[in-house]
């Protein structure tokens, strides 16, 4: 996790733990602009609103799985 003025950002494989998915499967949705991503550096992150409403409009119409 990083801290940028006053946001947390978690990388790929964070957020893939915290969701008990793959990375793949993270990488997947912010490919498909379900899950929204930063890069800094060279590699990419989320912040943790982004997270919030990724759960928030997925649970609210199913739940979180691997895609097919």
């Amino acid at each position: 996790m990083k801290i940028i003025f006053d946001e947390k950002y978690f990388s790929i494989k964070e957020v893939a733990e915290m969701l008990g998915i793959s990375t793949a499967s993270v990488h997947n949705y912010v490919k498909t602009s379900k899950l929204c991503a930063t890069k800094l550096a060279s590699s990419w992150h989320i912040k943790e609103a982004d997270i919030k409403a990724f759960l928030d409009s997925n649970l609210n119409t199913e739940r979180i799985s691997e895609p097919v």
